[in-house]
């Protein structure tokens, strides 16, 4: 029996990385690193980010940029082992050897791919983006991942990844550790700052969606200040106000006091109280974590 839980986890490097991937992944992922039972491999997985069409310049770039948000973040090189997915041929090789037992059938009901291709068109939409979750079942497996730390809208993957886990152990002998999924509740998904009934997202086509984590303190405020907020104007945390909801989870997230109690705190005050005291939550988070990005040199982050 292995000493440790093996932990595996991966952003791509595209797009605005924003407070929900903070949230949904890097909070967590900190929390695992410092967990004596648990050894922690998180990856920049920049053979995902070209299933769709990618300027290598930008590409390579963007590899840096988030290798600088893992460690400003808090992810230690002494503590976890962090690397850049194309770096190591095996994810491809393993993801070929998937490919032979994976089953369209199965491969045709995931749902992200759907709805990307949807976006792109059917007949645009290329073999990568729908052969994506084989790869990540390959990332995963290739190092006897015990744990995933994943939001939920890659849950469906890592059942994949359990299912051809254990085809290829019945077929080929115990090769392939099974793995787990974690998703931290509250931070399952955090939704868009436009729109509640859709998770908050670097593709969004408004910045309006997000709070990227290199806006500056304007343009938070701004942001928030057009948030969505539901009809009336008392603070309550109910499934009947969603746009509330998220809000107040996200202030709950940042700084650490319990939703009971911000609810308490904005007894008797309206939305613009509260979306003026979350903005500056943010940027008092935001502040010195940007400090810290702009600290690590393309040497400390070769890409």
């Amino acid at each position: 029996m292995k000493e440790k839980k093996i932990v595996f986890s991966g952003v791509q490097p595209t797009g605005d990385f924003h407070i929900g991937n903070y949230l949904g992944a890097l909070l967590n992922w900190v929390d695992l690193q410092e967990r004596e039972d648990m050894e922690t491999i998180f990856c920049v997985v920049d053979l995902h980010a070209v299933t769709v069409a990618q300027d290598r310049a930008v590409l390579r770039e963007n590899i840096k940029k988030i290798t600088r948000i893992y460690l400003a973040a808090g992810i230690d090189p002494d503590k976890s082992l962090i690397f850049v997915q194309s770096d190591v041929p095996a994810h491809s090789e393993l993801c070929w050897l998937l490919n032979t037992i994976a089953r369209m059938g199965e491969m045709e009901k995931m749902t992200q791919f759907k709805d990307k291709s949807r976006k792109e068109g059917a007949d645009r939409a290329g073999v990568g983006l729908f052969d994506y979750p084989v790869l990540m079942a390959a990332d995963i497996l290739l190092y006897d991942t015990d744990l995933v730390p994943v939001g939920e809208d890659q849950v469906q993957h890592v059942e994949l990844t359990r299912k051809l886990a254990r085809r290829f152990n019945r077929r080929f002998g115990q090769t392939f550790v099974v793995p787990r999924v974690m998703v931290r509740k509250e931070a399952a998904r955090i939704m868009g700052l436009d729109d509640p009934t859709r998770k908050m997202s670097k593709s969004a086509p408004s910045a309006y969606n997000r709070i990227a984590l290199s806006d500056d303190a304007e343009t938070v405020r701004r942001k928030i200040r057009k948030a969505v907020t539901d009809s009336g104007n008392e603070i309550v945390y109910s499934d009947d106000k969603p746009a509330l909801k998220n809000l107040i989870n996200i202030y709950h997230l940042l700084s650490g006091r319990e939703i009971e109690q911000i609810v308490r705190d904005y007894a008797g005050k309206g939305y613009g109280d509260f979306k003026k005291d979350l903005a500056e939550v943010l940027v008092d988070f935001l502040t010195p974590l940007q400090e810290r990005m702009s600290s690590f040199s393309d040497e400390d982050v070769r890409g």
